[in-house]
């Protein structure tokens, strides 16, 4: 009698803590998979983002007229920073140039009417070594659709350890990390003072140079075809890239390092497959001041928020004059002329 007793206890004790967690994790919703907001899960973490807006996508209607794809740069152009564009960003961590084609078409299975897209391009990705591997979003898309999914990530230790981050997160309204995302979609850095951004921005460009630049890049010989292929897809949705603005300091690093004729290749082949490139990678009065970018390459939000209204204003847009140029076939000479000429100042 007393251990049915103690059976009965514990697997009460038990059923009550799995409850609770399912609810709690239910409450916070830290994958993304719910939507519901209130002000203890306003501030979220990163678990994985293909996973997190894979999922997002699959579980909740989108509500948007513009996709923005694009790498961890890309994530910190807030859709609450463009004015009449409603945008979903579907930009992630790491993103291959490979990964543009398949996340599209998941984006437009979810939500159709999607008028146009902004890619944003990085020129480190167009190495050989960051394209040349077939990447996909079709493996978390077999993930999120799995029986059961929701479920199993309500019952998550993992999920539950994610939940209670949020909650402290939120209750003291600390960016603390360096990206966090709100219920809308947009992310957030810590600011860092200048000490730390100096170190991180010379380490990043060491990093850079040991990994991605000098040696270590060739320039994808298949990059020109598969943004064709991107291109090409959904005609009827209007396609607008945009370059990616590092800082100037990590831009004088890949010059030093002869990458600046790839460079200039890379731009041609973006104009000649889309007729047109917002260029916001060159020395200007933004990229200069190392105090946009947390660590030489990751623009602060408020960068992004210069992007957006450059992408959806044009010359007409309230952003420093200098930052942003739409490059096409009529002035690429002329725009490739003056990097070469603030390139000389370097020296």
């Amino acid at each position: 009698m007393y251990d049915k007793k103690f059976s009965f206890t514990v697997m009460a004790i038990f059923a009550t803590l799995t409850i609770t967690a399912a609810t709690f994790n239910f409450w916070i919703d830290p994958l993304w998979h719910y939507g519901h907001a209130h002000e203890l899960n306003d501030v979220q973490v990163v678990t994985d983002e293909r996973e997190q807006k894979t999922a997002q996508q699959f579980y909740q209607q989108v509500d948007a007229d513009t996709l923005l794809l694009g790498s961890s740069r890309s994530t910190y152009i807030q859709p609450s920073g463009f004015q009449n564009w409603q945008v979903y960003n579907y930009s992630v961590s790491n993103l291959s140039m490979r990964e543009y084609y398949t996340m599209m078409i998941y984006a437009f299975d979810h939500n159709p009417d999607y008028q146009r897209v902004l890619l944003g391009v990085d020129f480190f990705k167009s190495s050989e070594e960051q394209a040349e591997n077939a990447r996909a979003i079709t493996g978390y898309e077999t993930k999120v659709k799995k029986p059961f999914y929701r479920i199993k990530n309500l019952l998550s230790l993992d999920a539950l350890g994610y939940a209670i981050d949020n909650v402290k997160l939120s209750a003291s309204n600390n960016i603390s990390e360096d990206r966090l995302y709100n219920r809308q979609g947009d992310a957030f850095a810590r600011k860092l003072s200048e000490e730390e951004t100096a170190q991180d921005t010379a380490t990043k460009i060491t990093r850079f140079e040991d990994t991605f630049y000098g040696d270590h890049y060739v320039y994808y010989s298949r990059y020109k075809e598969i943004m064709q292929k991107v291109h090409d897809s959904y005609p009827q949705a209007e396609k607008i890239v945009y370059t990616t603005p590092i800082s100037t300091e990590l831009f004088k690093s890949l010059v030093e390092t002869g990458l600046l004729d790839d460079y200039e290749i890379w731009l041609r082949d973006l104009v000649s497959v889309y007729g047109g490139v917002w260029n916001f990678m060159y020395p200007n009065r933004v990229t200069n001041d190392i105090n946009n970018y947390y660590d030489g390459h990751h623009f602060y939000p408020e960068i992004g928020a210069l992007i957006s209204k450059r992408l959806e204003k044009g010359e007409d847009a309230d952003v420093p004059e200098d930052f942003g140029v739409l490059v096409t076939e009529d002035n690429i000479d002329e725009h490739l002329a003056m990097v070469r000429q603030l390139v000389a100042e370097f020296e």
